[in-house]
């Protein structure tokens, strides 16, 4: 049986061997949150980049620019890294140039440790990660993006509903997927409660925006559909969806 692991921050992903494994790349507030809406609403394919700096170089080839830093949009990009931004039926079929605070970084760090494929996941498409990587049959990394590089509560509590997920086709010798898992059981009941209590939903409230944002990232199994890198791109073929 394949082993599915989590790693809590990407701080610790030197520590695990991901080369010719699975990734899953969590940042449920709200880079993979938000990619999920856009292919959702029509997006051809996102490109993760490092810095704001090399965002502005996809302009002119006719990527849209999308640029966060510190939960704030970056001034002078075409979106920030809110998932209403990302309903907008105008974005159908266009490129996105995309880079956030943890979510992108936690994405390159994964290529560049060799996985072989890096899935995007979050609460909206939970069930439908849960069953690509059923099918897949290979040993899953799961990564959370946190507040750089720390620990933080909402991308654990969904590493370990994506563990409880799957937890009948995996084998777990992993003290922080255990960890994960139990988490998640014990907080479910009360999860929008629970995640609102922590820092990276107490930093939306103090800029005195994004306010339905963690009401809308923790929404279960809204879409049917599975991001995955290929090559340099996120993209969302149909032959994906689960």
């Amino acid at each position: 049986m394949e082993k599915i692991e989590v790693v809590l921050t990407p701080a610790l992903l030197p520590l695990y061997d991901v080369e010719g494994k699975v990734v899953v790349i969590i940042d449920i507030l709200r880079a993979t949150s938000s990619m999920c809406v856009a292919f959702q609403t029509g997006v051809e394919k996102i490109l993760p980049v490092a810095t704001p700096e090399e965002c502005k170089l996809f302009k002119e080839f006719d990527f849209l620019c999308a640029a966060e830093r510190n939960a704030v949009k970056v001034q002078g990009f075409d979106l920030g890294n809110s998932p209403f931004e990302f309903q907008n039926p105008l974005l159908k079929d266009r490129s996105i140039a995309f880079t956030t605070t943890n979510g992108t970084k936690a994405i390159k760090a994964a290529k560049e440790q060799g996985a072989s494929t890096i899935v995007i996941g979050s609460f909206l498409n939970l069930t439908a990660v849960a069953n690509w990587l059923i099918k897949h049959k290979q040993s899953v990394v799961l990564v959370c993006a946190g507040w750089k590089d720390k620990f933080n509560l909402e991308d654990t509590l969904f590493a370990g509903a994506l563990v409880e997920a799957v937890s009948n086709h995996f084998k777990m010798d992993c003290d922080s997927a255990l960890s994960a898992q139990l988490l998640y059981q014990t907080s479910s009941p009360q999860l929008e409660n629970i995640v609102r209590k922590s820092s990276h939903a107490k930093r939306f409230q103090l800029l005195h925006h994004h306010e339905d944002d963690v009401h809308f990232c923790l929404q279960h199994n809204t879409m049917n559909l599975v991001p995955i890198m290929q090559g340099e791109y996120i993209v969302c073929p149909s032959q994906v969806a689960v």
